[in-house]
């Protein structure tokens, strides 16, 4: 897949059937506007282009509003290689792009910049100043500029009533199994293994200390998931993972701890992809050290018992 950083930078030597949004999550409403578009690029013989921007519109224009987003970009021009995408544009989102009107949108990047022959979109899409781009707008520039529109019709998207917001909800509750489904995949941390104060080797539950840069990636609820891992340079392993503050330990800050069934090597400074499989438990504070030794090995023995019952995972 060809990525590059900035629509001027977008060179095709064909014809170009096009989509464009943020995609966060790459979810399974996405995936169908994703496999339509790639699939009739395919049949005519065009390059499938998706636009997508960074920073996400909303952090540029409300400026007051955090924004987590499920995606990384390195996770999501994975995900995005994997459905077979042609060409990835991730344009600067800036305050003066967002001042484009429409029609200049629409002369200037799609026809004159992509080479658009066909635009494929979701219902409901919106585009240029102040939003004021809408469907009718596009078929009406389409005949002046001479490319097709295909609007993909609400109930193909949304029968399950799927949005990137309604998954970040669920993995804030908890709800694992329902962002999941959601999203056609198990929702991923990549991170790298940092020093941490090996607390969890002195009672027996040696842990991975995974520090993730992107201070805009969603972290889940905290508690105990169990994970599958994709270690650098040393294949996949199954464990149980914590995000919390560890109260029993006096923590004062989150971590993000996990501690895999049959791996023993030394993981810092290694790069690691997790995939949430099963939300365990929420995080508590005990008593005892011991209290905690006992509760985690019961958290082992009902990981080893999701994940021997799992078979499909």
């Amino acid at each position: 897949m060809n990525i590059v950083h900035s629509i001027s930078d977008f060179i095709s030597q064909k014809d170009c059937f096009v989509t464009i949004g943020t995609f966060d999550g790459v979810h399974i409403g996405h995936q169908k506007i994703l496999k339509k578009l790639i699939q009739s690029a395919k049949e005519h013989k065009k390059e499938s282009v998706l636009l997508t921007f960074f920073p996400h519109p909303r952090m540029v224009l409300q400026e007051n509003v955090s924004i987590e987003l499920l995606n990384t970009l390195k996770e999501k021009s994975a995900l995005l290689e994997e459905m077979g995408l042609d060409s990835l544009i991730i344009h600067p989102f800036s305050k003066e792009f967002s001042r484009l009107t429409a029609l200049d949108f629409v002369r200037d990047i799609l026809v004159n910049q992509l080479n658009t022959s066909k635009l494929i979109i979701g219902y409901d899409h919106h585009f240029g100043k102040n939003r004021e781009g809408n469907i009718d707008q596009l078929r009406e520039y389409s005949q002046l500029f001479d490319f097709d529109v295909e609007e993909i019709p609400a109930q193909d998207i949304d029968d399950v009533s799927v949005s990137s917001t309604k998954i970040r909800n669920a993995l804030h509750n908890g709800l694992l199994k329902t962002a999941n489904k959601y999203l056609g995949y198990q929702y991923m941390i990549n991170g790298t293994v940092v020093n941490g104060k090996k607390l969890g080797g002195k009672i027996g539950f040696p842990t991975a200390n995974i520090d993730v840069k992107e201070d805009y990636k969603l972290i889940p609820k905290t508690g105990v998931y169990v994970v599958k891992a994709i270690l650098e340079d040393a294949g996949t392993c199954f464990g149980m993972m914590n995000i919390g503050y560890r109260p029993t330990l006096d923590g004062k800050h989150q971590t993000i701890e996990a501690h895999f069934f049959d791996y023993n090597g030394d993981l810092y400074g290694k790069s690691l992809k997790i995939e949430l499989l099963y939300f365990l438990r929420e995080e508590q504070k005990f008593n005892t050290v011991d209290d905690l030794i006992i509760q985690l090995k019961k958290d082992k023995e009902n990981s080893m018992f999701f994940l021997k019952n799992n078979l499909t995972l």
